[in-house]
């Protein structure tokens, strides 16, 4: 991966700089200039939280941003978004707002487990794989990962782990967390979150979902938020906005409001409770009233549609997971992988498979897609 340096400034010879304007000027200037000439605004396939912040987001934070408003959630926007959340998965849900995924899911699942509770998840699961061992931290709780050739884990996977019940020595069964699009880039059916839903409340546990790319999973399944959540079973829901074209903000869900009534002081304690809570609360309020997330998520899944549709006609990439929204994960010749990292930056999956990931977003754009497919069937002399 590039790494771009920034110049740093020091202060005395900042200080004696006559015009301190233009000095700052020129520096910007300078900077601005290096990083294009760097980056060349270099796109890829990276990941959705290398895109943009969609126009009407940033359009929202200005207005947002004048004069002064109170704090940590006591602002119009903030109750405006909550009442939005509450208008699309009923008045009975409890809306917190924190500022990263990790910050969600540890939150959502916190309230609900006790340290002696065990969580079942996925072995890809990002809250077994991608969160530094925060759950762990945060809860106090044992992950256990259940294998999966898809992302998904099923009620038969997770029944063999549901015993020792009661008995001390044995951590408790206390939660089941899945994603929603999945790591793998598949995506959950109704029918299979209900299933996992009646195996939870059948043995006193909990259904948490990372919904990172919900909006993503909305526009696959072609069905509002709450029939494939709330109305299948979801206790908690980690509601993402970041991969989605907002700058920054997710919302944690609670469909059963008892388990949030010490939500507010875990959130505090684990530095999720932002003082300038408006400029989330402002970025969900177009996110939801004008429709934003459905129309992020509607063209980044048809953008990796189209890429998957070419990579088809390919014969040396082999896609080894079902499209489902805006993710496609692929066997590439691996000598080819780095050249291909030099034009369009993306991640390697599995290294010892060549196994990468592809990515679309908001903002990629076919051109970027035919382009892509160019070099790689030139790579593959094909």
């Amino acid at each position: 991966m590039k790494r771009y340096s920034i110049p740093i400034i020091r202060h005395e010879i900042y200080e004696k700089a006559e015009n301190k304007a233009y000095f700052y000027t020129k520096i910007f200037y300078h900077t601005k200039q290096s990083f294009n000439q760097q980056t060349m605004q270099q796109r890829g396939f990276a990941s959705d939280n290398n895109s943009g912040i969609h126009p009407a987001i940033l359009k929202a934070i200005e207005i947002a941003n004048t004069g002064h408003s109170k704090g940590y959630g006591d602002d119009q926007w903030t109750y405006e978004a909550v009442e939005l959340f509450k208008k699309e998965f009923g008045n009975d849900t409890e809306v917190f707002f924190v500022l990263t995924g990790t910050g969600a899911n540890i939150l959502g699942i916190k309230s609900a487990v006790h340290s002696f509770h065990a969580i079942f998840c996925a072995e890809t699961a990002h809250i077994q794989v991608d969160e530094c061992g925060a759950p762990e931290k945060f809860t106090g709780c044992k992950l256990i990962p259940i294998p999966s050739q898809n992302g998904k884990i099923t009620p038969e996977q997770v029944k063999p782990h549901l015993h020792g019940f009661g008995f001390e020595h044995h951590s408790q069964p206390g939660l089941i967390s899945i994603t929603q699009v999945t790591e793998l880039g598949t995506v959950y059916s109704v029918d299979e979150i209900s299933a996992l839903a009646d195996l939870a409340h059948q043995n006193g546990l909990y259904l948490h979902m990372d919904g990172a790319r919900i909006s993503n999973a909305a526009v696959s399944l072609g069905l509002p938020f709450r029939n494939f959540t709330k109305d299948a079973g979801v206790d908690i829901l980690s509601f993402g906005g970041t991969k989605n074209g907002m700058m920054i903000g997710e919302a944690v869900l609670f469909f059963n409001p008892a388990l949030a009534s010490q939500s507010k002081y875990y959130r505090k304690q684990a530095a999720q409770l932002y003082s300038k809570m408006r400029f989330v609360g402002a970025q969900f309020v177009p996110f939801l009233r004008d429709g934003i997330w459905k129309i992020n998520a509607t063209h980044s899944n048809r953008m990796a549609k189209i890429l998957e549709t070419e990579i088809l006609k390919l014969k040396g990439i082999e896609i080894t997971q079902s499209v489902d929204a805006n993710g496609i994960f692929a066997l590439v010749p691996k000598e080819l992988i780095p050249v291909l990292q030099n034009e369009y930056f993306f991640y390697t999956w599995d290294e010892s498979r060549g196994e990468v990931r592809w990515m679309t977003s908001f903002d990629t754009t076919e051109s970027d897609i035919f382009n892509f497919v160019k070099l790689l069937r030139k790579l593959l002399n094909e």
